[in-house]
């Protein structure tokens, strides 16, 4: 009797469940990232289909060498200026959070989450785009906002949930709305964005408009049912969207496998569901920029969507409710084999005389000042508990163009 047929000679079922490279207390561990030379991957043409992307999903694309030195294919030339707008919004990215993590510690907010680590996606992404194309980010994509100089006052006292809050108390902390810089409301339901952001790409190609549309999710949304149906129209239409995917390798204390990473790439769905897709290091600002520019061109030339994996590292907590202590290395930032984008950058711009070690530490020092400035004023309106916050009635307001009448009965016995 065989195997098959004989139940008693059958091991037990069992399940396979994935592990991080390494826990607290082990040496870090980044061998299971897939890297490759900077340079070394080639650039394909707009009209690439997505089979002819298949090997760059398992490819990095990068553009700055381990000497600071732009190489190989996608180093197409950048303004200066560009690079200097840049470098200015990481910084100033990196102070904001900074100072709001330190706001929230002093208990004058009840919430914020970083992108420490990570500013040189949003930044780079954002500076390759048009005024108009809208943006649909998680809650991890601050340098958007600033890149576009949304008033950083503004910004906090959304997170301070005081007075001014331009939102009026009606989102959580961080998760701002500001539709004339193209940026759509954070959405608490992870992946809601992504149907989101494919659906108004439709629609602006429906009108015969210009404008593109870019979606945000990290590893671990990549899980949830919203991508895959995303995928489906994105592909099925052609929608001049950009899908892009950002792998800071943890969803809150879950490894970046648990949502499917393990032994392939995030990019490779996307390319699966015939959408051609890259993989890309998400802590070269340059590479980023290339990138995001190569894919906004495909969407506005009617060539369809395109696919970004950022491969990058989530540098501080899932948020400050959480202690990545318990389940990493404490010094898995410090040993990511792509390094900081900020210092990066900083190497590339001084090898090419546009940046100096004085003016680093100038620049920074003054958007330093900036924020904390900043942050002073948004206090004038109100802190956490405090009685200068949005009120009852605001919960009525700007709702409907007529208060139905039961509403109106319940703003009543409100006595506002």
């Amino acid at each position: 009797m065989s195997t098959s047929q004989n139940p008693a000679a059958t091991e037990p079922l069992r399940l396979h469940v994935p592990e991080p490279s390494a826990r607290p207390g082990q040496a870090t561990d980044f061998s299971y990232l897939q890297l490759t030379p900077a340079g070394s991957v080639d650039k394909p043409a707009l009209d690439v289909t997505a089979q002819q992307t298949m090997p760059m999903t398992r490819q990095l694309i990068r553009v700055l060498d381990d000497n600071g030195d732009a190489v190989g294919p996608w180093a197409a030339d950048i303004d200066d200026e560009v690079l200097l707008r840049a470098m200015h919004a990481m910084l100033k990215t990196r102070a904001f959070d900074a100072r709001m993590l330190i706001a929230q510690r002093q208990k004058k907010t009840s919430f914020y989450i970083q992108c420490t680590g990570e500013e040189a996606i949003a930044v780079g992404q954002t500076l390759a785009l048009r005024d108009g194309d809208m943006q649909f980010p998680t809650y991890r994509q601050q340098g958007i906002l600033i890149v576009k100089d949304v008033p950083l006052v503004s910004m906090m006292c959304q997170i301070l949930s005081n007075a001014a809050d331009p939102l009026k108390g009606r989102q959580l902390p961080i998760m701002y709305s500001y539709k004339d810089a193209g940026f759509f409301s954070i959405s608490g339901n992870l992946t809601t964005q992504y149907i989101q952001a494919v659906g108004w790409a439709m629609a602006s190609a429906i009108k015969g408009d210009t404008k593109i549309a870019t979606a945000w999710v990290g590893d671990g949304a990549t899980a949830e049912g919203d991508f895959h149906a995303a995928l489906v129209f994105a592909h099925v239409y052609r929608a001049p969207v950009i899908l892009n995917v950002v792998n800071n390798q943890w969803a809150i204390s879950t490894f970046q496998a648990i949502a499917g990473g393990e032994n392939t790439t995030f990019a490779a769905r996307g390319a699966a569901y015939g959408i051609p897709s890259l993989r890309v290091d998400g802590n070269d600002l340059l590479a980023v920029y290339a990138a995001s520019r190569w894919a906004a061109e495909r969407a506005r030339s009617n060539l369809g969507s395109t696919m970004i994996e950022w491969v990058t590292y989530r540098a501080g907590p899932h948020s400050t409710s959480d202690d990545p202590s318990k389940y990493r290395p404490a010094d898995d930032a410090q040993h990511f084999p792509l390094g900081d984008p900020i210092d990066r950058l900083k190497a590339h711009l001084v090898k090419r005389g546009l940046w100096s070690d004085e003016q680093h530490e100038t620049v920074r020092a003054e958007l330093d000042a900036e924020v904390s400035r900043a942050l002073k004023e948004a206090e004038t309106h109100g802190l956490l508990g405090s009685d200068n916050r949005p009120g009852a009635a605001d919960m009525f307001n700007d709702v409907y163009k007529e208060l139905p009448d039961h509403l109106r009965r319940q703003r009543q016995q409100l006595g506002v």
